[in-house]
């Protein structure tokens, strides 16, 4: 019996050892007749395949990667000439058509998008693209010669890379959320997470390390473009790691696992080092907002102490350049000291917001500004963007835009707060509420200077906070619903 049971097992096993032979086969085939687009696309493939069984094996590989996918030399933006035929696509595709399907089969469903999310952040960006659509073929002349990508074919493709392609940012926090209202512990997500920030926390040493360049060459004005082969500028790789910085030290501060506190403090020290060889004053100024923030939280003697004693030493060591990039027009006025952001971009812009005040002019506003057309001021010829998010928010989507964005973030804020307070949520769990939060207030600070209140590739880590906060509301929905059908139940 014993016998024929074991022959049985592997008759049964057979058919299934089969079938990976032949994916291997296949997959070598595909590999050999296209190279390394087909191998993506087929470790794509298989990844979807797993997913449609488990969604959050989907989240946690989005974890991972959705920070990388901003660098456009790891990741192909497109496969055999596709545009958006991408392995990152094509895995947040199948995750949403599995977790969708999950959610339908559970009921779960109007519970995926949350009602501010929807109003506050994603109309007023759906509305300004719509508008912007109208005025693509406006843009000023001396921009498309200078910056690739300007010269859109139709409405379809404005849309595509200015509404739709950011928005998957929000599609992946989402994502995260229903894994966590999914997971019987979300906790364990902070493994993928420390994983993703040690992958990004190497991407720039490695980089500057491979380029031989000096500190003081990188602490240059001129040299504000080297990182840019990577995927992004050096100023968008400072506000990334700032807020990975937030994470790091309000989870290790609040965690009880050993080894989880060595390993985030492990990719907290990864990411200073990485924000430092950024020299991004935005990111410096993030990073101290949010370690002053956690001065605040965590105030005591002994925390007091450590911090100043962590400070003085490291301003003491830091290197000529640091310093050197952080004085940088300083005695000049404010003018020098915004790299000539005051008289050359923002005051000739300014007036342009009086032009739409209520709904704006659509996204990217400034490309078709009669300032720019014009070419007024100095810097706004050699610049896409205003500089400011603040100002970029009022020019796409007016006064009302504006006000709903802040509303958003705001909301979002009180959120991560409230889940920080929580008792019911794990230790860890809880400090990483309190670093976003915390990495949240520091972006919004260094956004008087750069980036956008739209979503970016510097934005990853705190969209899976919110994400994750939301995923924890409904975790609370379900549990309180749950014991009401069940108080029912009993007094039936």
């Amino acid at each position: 019996m014993r016998t024929r049971s074991l022959t049985a097992a592997a008759l049964n096993e057979r058919p299934v050892l089969l079938m990976i032979g032949l994916l291997g086969a296949l997959w070598g085939i595909a590999v050999a007749a296209g190279g390394l687009t087909s191998f993506y696309l087929c470790a794509s493939l298989i990844a979807c395949t797993l997913i449609l069984v488990d969604f959050r094996i989907g989240v946690v590989l989005l974890i991972v990667l959705m920070p990388i996918s901003g660098s456009s030399t790891l990741f192909p933006h497109e496969m055999f000439g596709v545009v958006g035929l991408n392995p990152l696509n094509l895995l947040l595709v199948g995750t949403l058509f599995s977790c969708l399907l999950h959610a339908a089969a559970d009921r779960s469903l109007p519970q995926f998008l949350p009602q501010p999310l929807l109003w506050l952040y994603i109309v007023p960006i759906v509305i300004a693209g719509a508008i912007g659509s109208r005025h693509i073929h406006e843009i000023a002349p001396a921009l498309l010669i200078l910056f690739q990508g300007l010269d859109f074919a139709n409405a379809a493709a404005y849309l595509r890379e200015w509404v739709a392609k950011p928005l998957l940012m929000v599609v992946f926090a989402l994502l995260a959320g229903a894994a966590v209202a999914k997971s019987a512990r979300p906790e364990k997500l902070l493994i993928p997470v420390i994983m993703s920030m040690c992958i990004m926390d190497v991407l720039v040493p490695v980089y500057v390390a491979h380029s031989g360049m000096s500190l003081n060459q990188l602490a240059s004005s001129e040299a504000r473009e080297f990182l840019s082969p990577l995927g992004m500028h050096a100023n968008d790789f400072g506000r990334l790691y700032a807020s990975a910085v937030a994470l790091a030290l309000f989870t290790w501060s609040d965690s009880e696992s050993r080894g989880l506190r060595l390993a985030l403090l492990l990719a907290l020290g990864l990411s200073l080092v990485a924000l430092v060889l950024t020299f991004s004053r935005g990111g410096f100024v993030a990073m101290a907002v949010a370690t002053v923030l956690y001065v605040l939280r965590r105030f005591s003697a002994r925390t007091l102490i450590i911090t100043c004693v962590a400070v003085g030493g490291a301003l003491l060591f830091a290197p000529q350049a640091i310093y050197e990039r952080l004085s940088a027009g300083q005695g000049a006025g404010i003018d020098a000291i915004s790299a000539g952001r005051v008289n050359g971009l923002w005051l000739p812009l300014l007036p342009e917001v009086l032009h739409h005040p209520l709904f704006g002019n659509g996204i990217g506003a400034m490309l078709w500004s009669d300032t720019m057309r014009r070419g007024a001021g100095t810097v706004t010829l050699a610049v896409n963007h205003p500089h400011n998010a603040f100002l970029q928010a009022a020019l796409d989507m007016g006064l009302t835009g504006l006000v709903l964005l802040c509303a958003y973030f705001a909301h979002a804020w009180k959120g991560l707060r409230a889940m920080a307070k929580d008792p019911d949520i794990p230790a860890g769990l809880r400090g990483f509420f309190q670093g976003a939060a915390a990495g949240l207030v520091g972006m919004l600070v260094s956004d008087f200077t750069d980036s956008s209140l739209t979503p970016r590739p510097e934005q990853a880590f705190l969209w899976l906070a919110i994400g994750m906060m939301y995923g924890y509301r409904g975790r609370q929905s379900g549990a309180a619903d749950i014991a009401q059908d069940e108080s029912r139940g009993g007094r039936t």
